[in-house]
């Protein structure tokens, strides 16, 4: 009976993380006094959650992709492609949308963020 307790445990376990949604990802590949460089990684389908920038901010996409933009105040949903290397710039306190990796596979960028 432990056995098959212990078998049916394991296999929710195994389960639970090969079912469990990807995540956004964020590394600090610089840390400074007036700057923070992190890169980004957005799995396809994967949303990023609205919030309002707390820097200036430039960001540098290291791949080419596409994504939808959710404006947060109207709903307003927007098919953008952005090449590699391409680079934009956004101030501090704008309303940044939610995003969404509408590609078959991840992008990265740079967030550089000027304190």
């Amino acid at each position: 009976m432990k056995r098959v307790a212990l078998t049916a445990v394991l296999s929710i376990a195994a389960t639970l993380l090969v079912a469990a949604p990807e995540k956004i990802t964020q590394a600090v590949k610089l840390e400074k006094p007036r700057v923070t460089v992190t890169e980004v990684t957005a799995p396809p389908g994967v949303a990023r959650d609205p919030y309002v920038r707390p820097t200036d901010q430039v960001i540098v996409f290291l791949d080419e992709c596409s994504y939808d933009r959710v404006d947060a105040a109207t709903g307003k949903k927007t098919r953008v492609a952005r090449k590699s290397g391409e680079v934009i710039w956004h101030d501090k306190g704008e309303q940044a949308p939610t995003l969404i990796n509408a590609g078959s596979k991840p992008y990265r960028t740079l967030v550089i963020a000027l304190k």
